[in-house]
């Protein structure tokens, strides 16, 4: 296979309702869509979200990523084997431009499952999508009205397993507690999210005692790579850690003595794409670490594909899924189909993909693409 083009563009689609936490605030997506298209006319989608506050990238530094990168990726990628080649050389530079080489991987990806007819599972000889996943219902830092709006149309669609984000503000995340403490009794599953709120283990752990509610985990809530401090504050509080900015990839794990403390939050996008991201994953399961399949808000359904099949490798390993908002969120998506969860946070792929299509399995909406073209060059 031979590649002739790549071409670089965005999706800004903007969100139905504003999404807030304490790193940042956003009301549409923020993502770059790669297209790379072989001498036979065929043609793979991929994507990645770029996050100053996560991985120090933007949609600036992508492109220029990519740019200096497409003549070696045409010449040297023209297979599977040859993408994993490509990877393992360049190790640092795409721990640099991990939102960037997600998109670059994933559309070669979509490719190569289409220029040999077999949908992804199959190429990369993993379990077909075959389960059903449920995913987390995400709570923003909004007002007290928007919160209580969101809160109930989660628990009345059946949610029971939630995300919160704290703004350090004890009345106003107290009062956003109290919506679970009055739901006790029904099976509620509630963690934490701080987006590196604290700077140090005293502060954190004295504003946590405050909220007098049972919740299992809170992730970042101190500065990232505060690894000593972040065991610190598990055992003194009897809560597991979240890692997310704390762990951008697979070395970092050697780091972490004690596996019942923590859980990684695994989000393709930040990992540097799939194969990292599958790699990763196996790494932190030897190590009986849990994982939760993450996702950065605003994603289309081709990053929302993409971590399916990183789920269903997964299996019993996942304490969580994040994600598959798709038109919940998005005025509108990017492909059709547009992959989102259900009722009660429920996605089954198998009611919504066509197994036997090849790559993503995705029809991308080009048009949407064409009006917001970012890099265009043959190889």
């Amino acid at each position: 296979m031979k590649l002739e083009a790549l071409e670089v563009f965005s999706f800004p689609v903007p969100f139905k309702l504003v999404f807030r936490h304490a790193s940042a605030r956003r009301a549409s997506a923020e993502n770059v869509i790669v297209a790379v298209r072989s001498s036979d006319g065929a043609i793979g989608y991929g994507e990645g979200c770029p996050r100053d506050y996560v991985t120090g990238e933007t949609i600036g530094s992508a492109v220029q990523f990519i740019a200096e990168h497409r003549n070696s990726i045409a010449a040297e990628v023209t297979s599977l084997d040859g993408l994993r080649g490509w990877i393992n050389r360049n190790c640092e530079a795409i721990d640099a431009n991990s939102a960037a080489f997600c998109a670059m991987e994933l559309a070669l990806l979509d490719l190569f499952g289409k220029t040999q007819s077999q949908p992804l599972e199959a190429l990369l000889d993993l379990p077909s999508l075959d389960a059903s996943f449920r995913y987390s219902a995400v709570l923003g830092d909004n007002n007290r009205l928007l919160f209580w709006l969101q809160f109930r149309r989660y628990w009345r669609a059946g949610f029971r397993d939630f995300k919160l984000k704290v703004s350090g503000d004890i009345g106003r995340d107290r009062a956003k507690i109290a919506h679970f403490r009055n739901r006790q009794n029904q099976a509620v599953r509630l963690r934490l999210d701080a987006n590196n709120l604290w700077r140090t283990v005293a502060d954190c752990t004295s504003f946590l005692a405050k909220l007098g509610f049972p919740f299992f985990a809170i992730e970042e809530p101190l500065t990232a790579g505060d690894i000593g401090g972040l065991r610190t504050v598990a055992q003194d509080c009897g809560v597991r850690i979240i890692l997310d900015e704390s762990l951008l990839r697979a070395a970092q794990l050697d780091a972490l003595q004690d596996a019942n403390h923590w859980i990684v939050n695994l989000r393709i996008s930040k990992m540097g794409g799939l194969l990292r991201s599958l790699a990763f994953a196996e790494k932190a399961a030897g190590r009986g670490i849990g994982v939760i399949v993450g996702a950065h808000v605003g994603e289309t359904s081709i990053l929302t594909r993409a971590a399916l099949t990183l789920a269903q490798a997964l299996g019993d390993g996942i304490v969580a899924m994040e994600g598959a908002y798709g038109t919940h969120l998005l005025q509108r998506d990017l492909t059709t189909p547009c992959l989102m969860f259900g009722e009660g946070g429920e996605l089954c792929p198998a009611a919504t993909l066509d197994g036997r299509a090849s790559g993503l399995g995705l029809s991308v909406h080009e048009h949407d693409l064409v009006a917001n073209p970012i890099y265009s060059r043959r190889v």
